[in-house]
């Protein structure tokens, strides 16, 4: 179990990060929600009141059948001449240049591209780790959607009662991005059901009275990358839950999209 000690305003206060074991391998068409709740309820016990599940956006996809055999793809002449340059599979860049609503940058064998989501990470998400033999995983095609069926199973199994307004835990799907003029990749949330990703701190005043003008924090970021910290990469832990995370008071539900910079306001087209 992780614990992640933080500043409140009057005292300390703790955030936990919990660990989900128990999911294994997921197929296509496989009951993800049921496996989802069934490794918490073994791994955590009763999810509680304000609580986060995080979930990669892998085992989303796999449940979703989001997997391609690269033996069915054939590879344009385009993808052809460049994975020869950069010593790269024809298929796989042939699926990126698929997935890529619009490619930004390609340089050094490394494809950075918008999604149809308005995502923008290298090789439009298309991702070989995990996927199985000749195989590469796709995004989900909507992760808010997704993150939302979650979010109904497990508030139906851990709060039947909860009614209307009510929003007693979150749902963030996650995925790995590179960030410009930072080293190292971390976890962001892609899909969000429940909570807020945004935090936005203006008008409010800082202990020295000034008063915030630009403060809106990306906390569904935050805690996407938060949960990383147990979920690691190559320990088969899809999922993890953030116990303890105060949502600011009259947030209202958002989703991934939220955090998606509009067009008009993106300093570096």
């Amino acid at each position: 179990m992780g614990d992640v000690q933080t500043t409140g305003r009057a005292e300390w206060e703790s955030v936990s990060i919990l660990p989900v074991d128990g999911i294994g391998n997921v197929a296509p068409g496989d009951p993800l929600e049921q496996m989802i709740s069934d490794a918490i309820a073994e791994s955590v016990g009763e999810l509680r009141w304000g609580d986060v599940v995080v979930v990669t956006h892998k085992i989303v996809s796999k449940a979703e059948g989001r997997l391609v055999d690269l033996g069915t793809v054939e590879p344009s002449a385009f993808a052809q001449d460049y994975a020869a340059t950069w010593a790269k599979d024809p298929r796989q860049v042939e699926m990126v240049l698929r997935e890529a609503k619009r490619i930004i940058r390609m340089h050094r064998g490394i494809i950075i591209a918008e999604t149809e989501h308005g995502f923008v990470c290298a090789n439009a998400g298309v991702d070989a780790s995990n996927a199985g033999p000749d195989m590469v995983c796709l995004l989900p095609r909507n992760p808010d959607e997704s993150a939302t069926r979650i979010l109904g199973a497990l508030q139906g199994r851990f709060f039947p009662d909860a009614e209307g307004e009510d929003r007693p835990i979150g749902v963030i799907i996650t995925d790995s991005f590179g960030r410009p003029w930072r080293n190292g990749i971390v976890n962001v949330a892609i899909g969000i059901a429940g909570i807020s990703p945004l935090a936005d701190y203006r008008g409010q005043l800082d202990p020295d009275g000034y008063e915030l003008r630009a403060s809106i924090l990306a906390v569904g970021d935050e805690l996407a990358a938060a949960a990383e910290l147990v979920m690691h990469k190559v320990a088969k832990r899809p999922v993890a839950v953030i116990r303890g995370y105060e949502r600011q008071p009259g947030s209202p539900s958002g989703t991934g999209q939220d955090l998606v910079m509009p067009e008009e306001r993106n300093l570096f087209p």
